[in-house]
């Protein structure tokens, strides 16, 4: 069983992580770490410290709703989650990363955007 980082927890809640598979469990945001357990299997988790996140990035759908997050850290690549409250999930992560590390990852007309003036660009030279 997995040791936990926090020592003071601001906010649990059931998650999905994914991560590989669809793993179902809780998500704990405290003072120290963001958290996932796994609910089958307590071998299965994911602790990030606070001082490893670079950035996180939510993906908005129609102006208000976030489907999904995800934490990308200085070492480790990202870990993508979804939980029962996204909204109050990032509103309990801000105080610990930060507002300007908060980010909007970018939808498919933005990625499709960048592709072209990529091309464009490209070709002038």
């Amino acid at each position: 069983m997995a040791q936990s980082m926090n020592t003071k927890v601001d906010l649990t809640i059931k998650a999905t992580s994914y991560h590989g598979l669809a793993t179902y469990g809780d998500m704990m945001v405290g003072d120290k770490a963001v958290e996932f357990y796994n609910e089958k299997n307590v071998e299965d988790y994911v602790q990030i410290p606070w001082t490893e996140v670079d950035h996180v990035a939510a993906s908005v759908i129609g102006g208000k709703h976030i489907a999904r997050f995800a934490v990308f850290t200085k070492e480790s690549g990202h870990f993508s989650f979804s939980t029962r409250d996204n909204k109050k999930t990032l509103r309990a992560m801000r105080p610990y990363v930060g507002e300007d590390k908060l980010v909007r990852s970018p939808n498919f007309l933005d990625v499709c955007k960048a592709a072209i003036k990529g091309i464009t660009h490209r070709n002038k030279e």
